[in-house]
């Protein structure tokens, strides 16, 4: 038995009106950290030297569930830099389960340069799963590409 062309019509509006029902809802559902990962706002200052291998060191304050806790940075990085810069960068941490994680060292991949006033970025990811990706101006004289690690610590 041969469905008629009006069966196959009602069929196919039937299935498109489901299909863009599941879209919408799709586009429409929030998408949030769940409580067992959350991101954090990251702030951080750095003072920057270096020539083939370069060093820094500085502060910083992670913000996570509505709560700021400082921290310490310290790192090196092997790749082109030469100069010295004052860098300033803000962005986010992902992935950060408990605040305690944050702590640690990260493996980080950046650039950026600097003749008096520039622009510089790093993305850092850590054995906890944590990724920080941060961007921002600094100052000095500099020109650098590298990878590196860093290591975090809380203060207490």
């Amino acid at each position: 038995m041969q469905k008629s062309p009006e069966h196959r019509w009602s069929a196919l509006r039937l299935f498109a009106m489901h299909m863009t029902a599941v879209v919408l809802l799709t586009l429409t559902v929030p998408v949030t950290p769940s409580r067992a990962q959350a991101s954090g706002y990251v702030r951080v200052k750095l003072v920057k030297a270096g020539l083939i291998l370069g060093a820094g060191g500085g502060n910083g304050i992670v913000t996570y569930r509505g709560r700021d806790y400082p921290f310490r940075v310290s790192g090196l990085s092997l790749g082109f830099a030469a100069g010295v810069s004052v860098i300033r960068l803000t962005g986010w941490a992902s992935g950060i389960r408990q605040i305690r994680d944050f702590a640690g060292t990260y493996s980080s991949v950046g650039g950026g340069g600097a003749f008096v006033g520039g622009m510089g970025g790093v993305q850092l990811t850590n054995g906890q799963g944590i990724r920080i990706t941060l961007r921002g101006p600094r100052a000095g004289v500099e020109l650098a590409g590298n990878i590196g690690q860093i290591t975090i610590s809380l203060k207490e």
